[in-house]
């Protein structure tokens, strides 16, 4: 343990599986406490037992649909009074793709992007804030997407909602920086996670879809959840106190390449 954040008290949303796992896992082991979010309380369970083999902090742990409010709001009021303390930083990592042609984009897909995606993500933020000003200390992390600068045809709304979730943290960044609180955001490409393998799965050839996005990256490959946690580590860590209203970008150079 190299303690980047002994004595933190750490919240990660779809901390389950995938990215938020890994950035879970880099948390524990640089020393922090946590407060893990997810939907599915089954696949929730089964990665706090997995932290909680290996020595580290304290973990405290609730399912919550972050689409819903009301129940964001209580899940962090519980946490932080059963820790006796408000949170020092918060990843807002849970979301849902959500891909169609505009004109075929029923409602309740559009209404359901921006529910978990971007109003999900403010919910969280508004449960930690006032502790944070409080304290005069804290670190909002919100992790979007290269669809948050650029566009794939055929993934309507999921680069709208992005892109929005980049005006509530530079927003939010600047309302509250004289109060000591830092808002960035983590801008993944492809990540080795299920969905990327369940999409791959999709395909009539499997293998053949796997290969046209690995050409894609100028590497040949794409990220680990374990690299994308290690930046945003970084960006909840006091090594960059500087930081905020910012997008770091982490996807192998695949925004900045024009033909693969």
């Amino acid at each position: 343990m190299t303690g980047r954040l002994q004595g933190r008290f750490i919240a990660v949303t779809g901390a389950a599986q995938g990215i938020g796992r890994a950035i879970a896992a880099d948390c524990r082991r640089e020393g922090a406490d946590l407060f893990l979010v997810d939907l599915d309380a089954q696949s929730l369970a089964a990665a706090v037992a997995d932290l909680q083999a290996a020595a580290g902090g304290r973990i405290l742990h609730a399912q919550a649909d972050i689409a819903d409010a009301a129940r964001v709001a209580k899940v962090f009021a519980d946490a932080a009074a059963r820790a006796g303390r408000s949170l020092d930083g918060l990843v807002n990592n849970a979301g849902v793709n959500v891909f169609h042609k505009p004109l075929e984009t029923p409602d309740s897909e559009w209404r359901r992007a921006f529910s978990i995606n971007l109003e999900g993500a403010w919910a969280c933020a508004r449960a930690v804030l006032p502790g944070m000003i409080a304290g005069r200390h804290g670190v909002i992390l919100n992790i979007a997407s290269t669809h948050a600068f650029t566009i794939i045809p055929e993934t309507f709304p999921y680069p709208v909602v992005k892109h929005a979730l980049l005006g509530l943290t530079k927003s939010l960044a600047l309302e509250y920086a004289a109060q000591g609180v830092r808002v960035n955001a983590l801008a993944p490409g492809y990540v080795a996670t299920q969905k990327v393998l369940d999409w791959w799965a999709a395909h009539p050839d499997p293998e053949a879809a796997r290969a046209k996005t690995m050409v894609l990256h100028p590497q040949g490959r794409i990220a680990t959840p374990e690299e994308i946690a290690r930046a945003a580590v970084f960006m909840i860590s006091d090594e960059c106190p500087f930081m905020t209203a910012t997008c770091l970008t982490v996807d192998g150079g695949l925004s900045v390449r024009q033909h693969a």
